[in-house]
């Protein structure tokens, strides 16, 4: 329970810092569309992320690992593109994201008991 408590409160940050994700509104609906957001990232990056790792490895490497940017930013797209309410218009914008998502999680998980 608190792994997905600090994973919607990471994906709340995030939105308020970058501007885009789940509306800035803090309503009910907000904290809704967050939960299934992080419920959509956790689920993408389990099942498909690993794949496109795999089969995109020969780019990886002749990128030194850069790629990975542009795959967790696809990552990010597609879970916008599954959940309603939670909008990333494009994959720019995805990768800004999921980077300043990263830098969110390292900070929560300073707070995070083991």
């Amino acid at each position: 329970m608190n792994y997905l408590f600090f994973r919607t409160l990471a994906i709340l940050i995030t939105s308020y810092i970058t501007g885009v994700g789940v509306p800035l509104l803090f309503v009910w609906n907000t904290l809704w569309v967050a939960l299934l957001s992080s419920i959509a990232i956790a689920f993408i990056n389990h099942t498909i992320k690993p794949i496109l790792h795999i089969v995109t490895l020969p780019i990886n490497m002749l990128t030194l690992g850069l790629f990975s940017f542009v795959i967790n930013g696809a990552m990010i797209v597609l879970a916008s593109k599954m959940v309603d309410g939670f909008t990333i218009p494009t994959l720019i914008m995805g990768i800004w994201f999921s980077v300043v998502l990263s830098v969110v999680n390292y900070a929560l998980h300073i707070f995070e008991k083991d």
